[in-house]
């Protein structure tokens, strides 16, 4: 007999991925532990395939905002949180400031104590894609990234990393922590990208 999971009004169950469920609150999930934040030494950079890498402290980085996204979060562990309010600067705004050069189509995501991410430009140049230092009118959580963390609304909720310090755009695909671990490189939950056995053959080029 198969299970029916709890049911939504229809324009609810229009935003929830297969295999999800909405929660209260925001589950916090992580890998390590959570890193101390000294402004006076905190620095973020672009780097990588661009015509100009650049570095700036964390009230640099904030005047190039703020802007704010209203988006849904969905993790691979099942669980969804809808209508989440997002402050800070635009991918897109960072990409224009550095220039990717040609043969750049990948993006590595660097945080904290090593951690790293990974996603196609493609994906990455979405128009809610963003670097975060707010959600819900107030600073992030030291838990959930303080005090920045990318957030890519369209991929499961691993490829938003906490603690983000930099951003290195590269030729080719390199798989992050997770990734690496066998979970997908493109990670879409409406497609239930999970894991990486679910890759087909060209996941290393498609966008």
């Amino acid at each position: 007999m198969r299970l029916l999971g709890p049911r939504y009004p229809d324009d609810v169950a229009a935003r929830i991925p297969p295999g999800q469920r909405l929660v209260k609150g925001w589950p916090v999930l992580q890998y390590g532990p959570i890193p101390r934040f000294d402004e006076s030494t905190w620095d973020f950079k672009v780097s990588g395939l661009v015509d100009s890498p650049f570095t700036v402290t964390y009230s640099e980085l904030k005047a190039m905002g703020p802007q704010r996204v209203q988006a849904d979060m969905h993790c691979v562990t099942g669980w969804s949180t809808l209508d989440n309010q997002w402050e800070g600067v635009p991918f897109r705004t960072l990409a224009e400031r550095a220039g990717p050069k040609p043969e750049a189509a990948w993006v590595i995501t660097h945080c904290d104590y090593g951690y790293t991410s990974n996603l196609s430009l493609g994906a990455m140049m979405d128009d809610d894609v963003m670097v975060a230092w707010g959600h819900g009118g107030e600073p992030l959580a030291p838990e959930h990234g303080y005090p920045l963390r990318l957030v890519v609304p369209k991929r499961y909720a691993w490829k938003s990393a906490k603690w983000l310090r930099g951003l290195e755009f590269v030729a080719r695909n390199e798989r992050g922590f997770w990734e690496v671990r066998g979970y997908h490189t493109h990670a879409d939950p409406w497609r239930e990208e999970r894991y990486s056995y679910q890759e087909t053959k060209d996941a290393e080029s498609e966008p």
